[in-house]
């Protein structure tokens, strides 16, 4: 796990290469379909990327998105009318049969259906009318890492290319020397504070929301903590009720329109005795985690690699095995 996060700069500077021409063409065929809606297709760490899709593509595009429930084909075979939609499914391995049936489902239902994913072999890769490979290579640990920021790269580099933005092109490309800088930074007081942690939130905004997402599993997988992923705009909806002197909270921002909301929560939890850690932004008693300050879109990326290191070297303070959490595989065979 440790070696395969830290590789992710080389991975996007790859992918980038590797996909400009292709998307290009992508983003042309996609302006001339002008869809009313995308709808997105993802499972685990996969659809914590799509959860940045939606955000992204409905705030540089609007276009409305949402998420598929893969169920609703693979299990209780409706197929929703998809007519004039893009279908965007993300996956690794390309392979889960759930996933494949509500992917085959959607082609004829008539939506466009874009595959991201990793396996440019699979039978999701196969089955798309458009593949994005994200040129992850071999990832070997359960946990995902590289290829879960090779999705949001991907994602980034699809809605620039849609959009024709090549401001946003170039802010990706941007991103991968500063991933690397991202990569050194010192995230230890969050390792002491969580090493005997039972549970905790992990808080996120926005395009930050899906990175909080991913921490949240991360935490599950290899560090075998009851993490939930909250937005901060719904912890004073319910959520707040638990948090107890000592309650330990994660909260990671970018600096765009969502953080003055999370600063001011961030505040307010810190004055109720949580123990607050902070990635982006800052707010009085919550203990600060370094974060690099670039254009808000790739921040989730720079906060996720940070916290990648972390997580590895907590799962190790509290005696497991990152790389082989009990119970997972690989690729889930979800039916």
């Amino acid at each position: 796990m440790y070696c395969e996060a830290e590789a992710a700069p080389q991975v996007v500077r790859q992918q980038l290469a590797a996909n400009s021409e292709r998307l290009e063409r992508l983003g042309e065929r996609l302006r001339q379909l002008n869809p009313h809606a995308v709808v997105t297709c993802a499972r685990g760490s996969s659809d914590h990327a799509a959860t940045f899709a939606k955000y992204l593509i409905e705030t540089r595009l609007n276009i409305l998105t949402s998420s598929a429930a893969p169920s609703v084909t693979s299990v209780y075979e409706a197929v929703p009318n998809l007519a004039g939609t893009v279908f965007l499914a993300i996956s690794q391995s390309g392979a889960s049969p759930d996933l494949l049936a509500t992917v085959r489902a959607a082609k004829k239902a008539g939506a466009l259906v874009v595959a991201l994913v990793n396996a440019e072999s699979s039978p999701l890769a196969q089955a798309a009318d458009f593949t994005v490979p994200l040129c992850a290579g071999i990832e070997r640990s359960v946990a995902a890492t590289k290829s879960y920021i090779a999705s949001l790269s991907a994602i980034i580099q699809l809605v620039g290319s849609w959009k024709g933005d090549g401001e946003l092109l170039q802010t990706l490309a941007s991103a991968p020397p500063l991933m690397e800088q991202a990569w050194q930074l010192d995230w230890s007081p969050a390792v002491m504070r969580l090493r005997y942690a039972p549970d905790l939130y992990v808080i996120g905004r926005g395009i930050g929301l899906g990175v909080a997402q991913e921490a949240a599993l991360k935490f599950k997988e290899t560090c075998s903590i009851h993490a939930e992923a909250v937005s901060s705009a719904e912890v004073r909806h319910g959520p707040m009720a638990l948090v107890r002197a000592g309650f330990p909270v994660l909260i990671f921002a970018q600096n765009d329109e969502t953080l003055a909301g999370v600063e001011s929560l961030a505040t307010d939890l810190a004055a109720r005795r949580a123990d607050v850690m902070f990635a982006g932004g800052k707010a009085p008693r919550a203990v600060a985690l370094p974060a690099l300050k670039a254009n808000p879109v790739i921040e989730p990326l720079l906060i996720v690699q940070s916290f990648y290191r972390m997580v590895n070297a907590l799962a190790l303070a509290r005696g497991l095995n990152p790389d082989q959490p009990p119970y997972l595989n690989k690729v889930t065979e979800t039916v």
